[in-house]
């Protein structure tokens, strides 16, 4: 489906399809996934009680607040042991690499990325986590006057060393496209399908942001492509990356593509809250009712 459809004619075509009853494949097999997702944020610990009180099950944190991979163990684990205090689980992280760690270009760090990795999935393991998202929009960033199919090519490479290196430890990476006000590399959704299809390794996976599929004017058929290697969703937004909520945007066609490609994983609201308390229960009831 050309991507510059109208809405309401990718509704028709999802209401068709669901109408017919027509699911799409799944490892050879037709599922939808029938159960409502677990819903976190992307959010400190601190803040567990207040999401929990609201419905969420779990939180994404931040690899460098969190797990403080440049500093020694004991430090990781005094805030690992103060994390207790949360009603909710830390299931993910965010922020994987920092701007100094290049991931492609000239300049590119592959080794040094790998060995701050190591650290990275062993203390999110230990934390309870069970997924990195790699979103790092410096440390991606290509130079310029740097060759993007170079880039692509240093990006497939580093996938491929990361991958059994997160498989040590149980974690799978995902791969977050970024909008281009963010990132001058891997923007769309099938941008980075294509990487992680090329890269090959199960704890290496994809990550589908709605809030960058819309800046990005990608709709929802790019979940259908690559609905089977979507590991993780990110939703906030289009307008000022804002709570599910906050201006009454639907984006329920991409729950649709999601729930039509088997999607079972984890949901986190990567959002700007304006006041966390007041608008956490509206956030959860504005995803069950665009479910």
């Amino acid at each position: 489906m050309n991507p510059k459809n109208s809405f309401f004619e990718l509704k028709a075509f999802f209401v068709g399809i669901l109408a017919m009853g027509l699911y799409l494949p799944m490892s050879g097999a037709f599922a939808q996934s029938a159960t409502f997702p677990k819903i976190g944020a992307c959010a400190g610990y601190k803040d567990g009680e207040i999401l929990a009180n609201a419905g969420f099950s779990f939180i994404e944190e931040n690899v460098q607040s969190f797990l403080v991979p440049t500093k020694g163990e004991e430090e990781f684990d005094q805030i690992l042991q103060a994390s207790k205090s949360s009603p909710l689980p830390i299931q993910a992280f965010i922020i994987f690499l920092p701007g100094s760690l290049k991931s492609v270009g000239p300049n590119a760090l592959h080794a040094e990325i790998l060995n701050y990795a190591e650290v990275v999935f062993r203390r999110a393991q230990k934390a309870g986590g069970r997924l990195v998202v790699f979103g790092s929009s410096g440390s991606r960033s290509v130079p310029d006057g740097f060759s993007k199919e170079e880039a692509t090519a240093q990006m497939i490479a580093l996938g491929k060393l990361l991958g059994p290196i997160a498989a040590k430890y149980d974690i799978t990476v995902v791969l977050e496209s970024l909008n281009t006000k963010e990132c001058n590399f891997i923007n769309s959704l099938s941008e980075a399908g294509e990487i992680v299809k090329a890269v090959n390794h199960p704890n290496y996976r994809l990550l589908a942001d709605i809030y960058h599929m819309k800046m990005e004017g990608e709709g929802p058929e790019s979940i259908l492509n690559y609905g089977h290697l979507i590991k993780h969703v990110h939703v906030a937004e289009k307008e000022g990356r804002a709570v599910p909520g906050t201006h009454g945007e639907d984006l329920s066609l991409y729950y649709q593509a999601l729930k039509l490609s088997g999607y079972e994983g984890l949901i986190s609201l990567e959002s700007r809250w304006e006041n966390m308390e007041n608008q956490a229960a509206k956030a959860i009831e504005t995803i069950k009712k665009q479910w």
